[in-house]
């Protein structure tokens, strides 16, 4: 391979596994939000009237 090509490989896989890392982040976070968001709604089930 030539170097030119060796560095957008390298670049790719970097890339990708930043944003790889970002969507897990993303995703642990907005896990952890429902979750809470949830226990909020079950804690005053019974004030709620729809």
């Amino acid at each position: 391979m030539n170097e030119k090509e060796f560095k957008s490989v390298a670049n790719a896989g970097i890339s990708n596994l930043i944003i790889g890392i970002t969507l897990i982040v993303t995703g642990i976070t907005m896990g952890v939000l429902l979750l809470v968001s949830g226990a909020k709604l079950i804690k005053c089930k019974g004030k709620l009237m729809f």
